[in-house]
């Protein structure tokens, strides 16, 4: 199927700031159909631009009775009705379509939150075989609720306690689930999703990453001129990489790679990653060791979000020098900076209601979404912003990226600064942390469990115990393990080692690293805590 065909089945989501938006794109990626999110407030010229098929709305934190609460453009449904798009409203969406079109919603008398069982009510296009009286489990999280109905929807689902679960307006093509089909925690959620957009609204499946490799070349052309030269920010982890060997596709040697050593990389960082990046990627990359000047500005900072500023701040200084060097030796300034930001990055940045960017509440900036600096020279090229980290690996091995680079764990842009609660130039805290890493990373590939698992690394805790090593007392650091599964970054369960395996990495630990008397793990799933600490 060609690239115009997969865009006239263009699915929609509009975000009104749920945490779980990420997943529906992620589900309807996963059925092979084009899938993008934009914010839910966009201008309707904004929304009919991108000419969708089907257009879904997403939950949010909001209650459709507060003044401010977000909502879609005047004359969406009556644009949406003209045109033949479908339109999918989940949670607050489904009020918010309620409430738009002249129902009523209400604060629920008893709110609905975690696993529920709803029953079919009437035979509906949105269960398709469901029979009157089957039953399922779903993901409910609401408290205001459907009282009333607008003129030509009807009832198809409610709820054990008797809200309103599902309703349906055949003729406008208006659907809505008070619940979360996204999740996992909805058993029959995909099949629903599924049913709905191939039998009820038509969509044909054709979307490919091949698709997305050959758009993200045809814009990076068309936004990069003939001339114009182009600086690209090394990590030497897979988003990076990825972005470099795709936007090098597109324009060539008038791409420059940095890679900036800032003092905050893991054990030998530096010299493995340049080796990687010369011998398997065949990337001219200059490497800037600029360890003095992080650490400097990080000197007494203990909140997580300064520290990430001030990352993205001086990362920001280092590339607009080295555009300067790159202009008195090519004679031309280089006008753009390309990124590896991926689509978790940019939810997890969003700040928070009020701002007049987004409804969804910040979790963390990252160094380069939110530590961005107003004032920055360079534009940006994020070529993979749309994109979850398993869709960008699947892009790397389309762009023949070595598929054991591909499998490197995600390291956060701001390093070890996010790995080291408190200050990290206090003591030695990022000597001790790189040998603690090492040692757990190098367990983990020996017992032959690194592909098993997402993501793993160690954390230096800003806190002594007292311990007994060599018939002596001795008063030391305490060290965090976490390990984490996940397909996307965005949720993770915590790995389950064996028993023994834990005990071996944490006498080789206490017994190796000077300093170290303590070995945690951490064992907490996300939600409710992020993967990193910081």
């Amino acid at each position: 199927m060609d690239a115009n065909a997969v865009k006239a089945d263009l699915v929609l989501i509009l975000d009104f700031g749920s945490q779980y938006t990420h997943l529906i794109t992620r589900r309807i990626r996963s059925l092979s159909i084009f899938s993008l999110c934009i914010s839910g407030t966009s201008k309707l010229s904004d929304i009919t631009s991108h000419n969708p098929r089907v257009v879904i709305l997403s939950g949010g934190p909001h209650s459709v009775h507060t003044p401010d609460s977000p909502s879609f453009p005047p004359g969406f449904p009556e644009w949406a009705e003209a045109n033949g798009v479908v339109v999918l409203g989940i949670c607050y969406g489904l009020q918010l379509i309620v409430q738009k079109l002249g129902g009523e919603v209400r604060v629920g008398e008893k709110q609905e939150y975690g696993r529920m069982e709803i029953e079919v009510e009437k035979s509906a296009a949105l269960y398709g075989s469901k029979r009157v009286g089957d039953r399922q489990l779903v993901w409910m999280s609401h408290g205001d609720e459907v009282a009333r109905l607008p003129d030509g929807f009807e009832v198809v689902a409610r709820s054990q306690q008797g809200a309103v679960a599902a309703v349906e307006n055949r003729v406008k093509r208006f659907y809505g689930l008070q619940y979360h089909p996204e999740v996992t925690h909805s058993p029959e959620g995909m099949e629903t999703l599924r049913y709905f957009l191939f039998e009820v609204c038509g969509i044909n499946a054709g979307w490919k990453m091949e698709n997305v490799m050959d758009e993200e070349i045809k814009v990076i052309k068309g936004t990069v001129g003939p001339e114009d030269h182009v600086i690209c920010a090394l990590s030497g982890g897979v988003d990076s990489t990825v972005a470099a060997t795709l936007v090098h596709k597109a324009i060539g040697d008038r791409l420059h790679c940095i890679f900036v050593d800032n003092g905050l990389l893991r054990y030998k960082e530096r010299e493995r990653v340049m080796e990687t990046f010369e011998s398997d990627l065949h990337l001219p990359v200059t490497c800037v060791d600029a360890t003095d000047q992080f650490l400097g500005k990080l000197k007494g900072v203990v909140d997580p979000e300064t520290k990430r500023k001030i990352i993205g701040k001086e990362f920001i200084s280092i590339f607009d020098d080295f555009a300067q060097e790159l202009e008195q030796k090519l004679g031309k300034r280089p006008s753009y900076l390309v990124q590896g930001t991926l689509y978790p990055d940019v939810i997890e940045s969003c700040p928070p209601p009020g701002s007049g960017r987004t409804h969804s509440h910040t979790i963390k900036s990252h160094h380069n979404v939110g530590g961005l600096p107003k004032d920055m020279k360079l534009k940006l090229i994020e070529p993979l912003k749309l994109l979850f980290k398993d869709e960008v690996r699947q892009l790397g091995r389309i762009l023949n990226v070595p598929e054991p680079f591909l499998k490197r764990h995600p390291f956060p842009g701001p390093g070890l600064a996010v790995r080291v609660l408190g200050d990290v130039t206090q003591g030695n805290a990022l000597d001790i942390l790189r040998q603690v890493d090492e040692i757990f990373i190098q367990s983990i590939k020996d017992a032959g469990l690194y592909d098993s698992i997402w993501q793993a690394f160690a954390v230096f805790l800003p806190v002594r115990s007292v311990g007994v090593q060599g018939d002596q007392r001795t008063h030391s650091h305490v060290v965090a393990l976490r390990a984490v599964t996940s397909q996307d970054g965005m949720t993770a369960d915590w790995y389950y080692f064996e028993h023994k395996f834990l005990d071996d990495v944490s006498r080789k630990i206490c017994n190796s690293v000077r300093g170290v008397n303590r070995v945690v793990q951490d064992i907490t799933s996300k939600p409710p805590s992020t993967i990193e600490w910081e």
